[in-house]
């Protein structure tokens, strides 16, 4: 099933367990603070372990991509040349950026707007985005980086939108193009 139908059926069912669950009490509250950190501490954790299994992989193949320029902004498409290993680290920092920031927007509203129901929902959509990551695949669950799991990896539905559509791109015509455009014009043999 699609990711995005069932983060949709998670947060319409937690919304509805979280009307019958009573906040007020302390004890409910501090257990539903105490799975929210598990839950963080838990994808933590697994970004951890898909940190070592890149470093001890080691993967130096050479991986070329045309990244596409942001919209609107009238740069030419950048042509990328890294390693397997350093795209990966590169991934999996966002992943870390992403997991902090969700923390401290989560603390925020939890601690200085007093919001709790959000609490439910961020203990289980995060972690589930964890577990379906495709670094995680790869590295943790040892899926083949074929298909979906390619790299380098196509943006998600809504992030892809937001680019204007514009995908990252592997094929030889637009590399070569890149390579063309990023040396004034002269490619090197």
């Amino acid at each position: 099933m699609n990711p995005q139908i069932t983060n949709l059926v998670i947060i319409l069912g937690m919304m509805q367990v979280s009307k019958r669950v009573p906040f007020e009490d302390p004890t409910v509250l501090n257990y539903i603070r105490a799975m929210y950190i598990l839950s963080n501490i838990i994808i933590l954790g697994l970004y951890f372990l898909t940190g070592q299994k890149i470093k001890s992989k080691n993967d130096q193949t050479t991986l070329k991509y045309v990244e596409p320029a942001p919209p609107m902004s009238g740069e030419e498409p950048k042509l990328i040349t890294t390693t397997v290993r350093e795209y990966d680290q590169s991934q999996l920092k966002t992943s870390y950026k992403s997991v902090l920031m969700g923390v401290g927007m989560m603390a925020v509203m939890h601690l200085y707007f007093k919001y709790t129901n959000p609490l439910l929902v961020q203990s289980i959509l995060p972690l589930k985005g964890a577990l379906e990551s495709k670094l995680v695949q790869i590295h943790v669950f040892g899926k083949p980086a074929i298909g979906d799991l390619k790299r380098p990896f196509k943006a998600a539905g809504l992030m892809s939108a937001m680019n204007g559509g514009a995908e990252v791109k592997t094929d030889k015509k637009s590399l070569e193009q890149a390579e063309k455009n990023s040396r004034g014009g002269v490619k090197e043999e």
